[in-house]
């Protein structure tokens, strides 16, 4: 089942955009490969209003998630689906600004001191073209948007569990615990609306990365299968377009898994090999700049089949990024 992925989706930044009587939308216009069109900032409820995922620090962003208030509305709630920079790094700003409750799982699991991605390079794929093209673009980027990555400060006021359901701004909401792209990650029910909020848990424009050591495959599946026997009408993801078909789309995020690791264990099958060597052949279709970040999810993979003693480390070394993997 090949997943079909909306990326149809130019986005007016700045402006509030009305999704439905109970939710409203402001984009952040902070595009990259990772946060595709940038993050959407939604509003849910009315008059105390919640806030999910309040996403960079830019104060014309932050002005702009104000001026989606109707006059006398305040923002008494902020939601957070996890700790990465793009979702929380404003957080701090707009509760200065409100004073609002913030809700989270909790904090950012273990950071190591070197992430796993910096092991990796696949510079000799890049024309210089294209190297001098990249710089110019990173160069130009302010440097509030260079922050991507995990977000090890952030401690929400009231943390959550799955199973929750939290009255703010008027309105229920559930909560999802969906470990997989973090361990924090949850996903948002205005489940009277049939609507999930599902951060970077399932999007419409592309799959999720996961990232050992926080990222694990294995819990990523089982939240898809949480999600399975939920009956969501649609999704709203934090980057990218609505999810429309939700169970005949996970089902298909499933089955992808599923042919990735088909792949890694198609491409261990002549002998030993690194991570390095399977990457450009599985994501040949796939922007370049994001091949550290599928070396992440090819090891969550590689851990997976390692824990069901179907793949091993050479030589009896320690698992890791640039380590040699065989069949067992």
């Amino acid at each position: 089942m090949a997943i079909q992925h909306d990326r149809d989706f130019d986005p007016a930044y700045g402006e509030c955009t009305r999704l439905s009587p109970s939710i409203r939308r402001v984009v952040a216009k902070n595009p990259n490969p990772f946060t595709f069109t940038g993050t959407g900032v939604y509003l849910i409820g009315s008059g105390e209003v919640a806030v999910i995922d309040p996403g960079p620090t830019l104060p014309e962003h932050l002005d702009a998630i104000e001026a989606a208030l109707d006059t006398g509305e305040t923002i008494g709630s902020i939601l957070v689906t996890h700790t990465h920079t793009d979702h929380t790094a404003g957080v701090a700003d707009l509760v200065a600004r409100t004073g609002a409750t913030t809700y989270g799982f909790g904090p950012h699991g273990d950071v190591p001191d070197e992430h796993p991605m910096e092991n990796i390079s696949f510079d000799e794929y890049f024309t210089d073209d294209e190297k001098a093209e990249f710089k110019k673009q990173w160069d130009e980027t302010p440097e509030e948007l260079r922050r991507e990555g995990p977000d090890v400060d952030f401690v929400p006021d009231e943390r959550v569990e799955h199973g929750d359901v939290i009255s703010v701004a008027g309105v229920d909401v559930s909560v999802v615990h969906t470990p997989g792209h973090t361990s924090n990650h949850v996903c948002f029910g205005l489940d009277h609306e049939g609507t999930l909020f599902t951060g970077d848990h399932v999007m419409a424009w592309a799959t999720s990365v996961i990232s050992p050591p926080d990222g694990d495959l294995v819990d990523y599946l089982a939240s898809l299968e949480v999600l399975l026997e939920r009956d969501d009408q649609r999704y709203w993801p934090t980057h990218g377009p609505a999810v429309r078909d939700p169970a005949g789309y996970v089902g298909s995020f499933i089955e992808h898994r599923r042919s990735r690791e088909a792949q890694i264990v198609e491409g261990l099958r002549p002998g030993p090999t690194t991570i390095k060597d399977l990457v450009p052949s599985m994501y040949a279709e796939v922007d370049k700049r994001l091949w550290r970040a599928a070396a992440n999810s090819v090891y969550s993979h590689l851990l997976a089949l390692l824990r069901e003693e179907r793949a091993t480390v050479v030589d009896g070394g320690e698992p890791s990024v640039v380590a040699t993997w065989a069949l067992v």
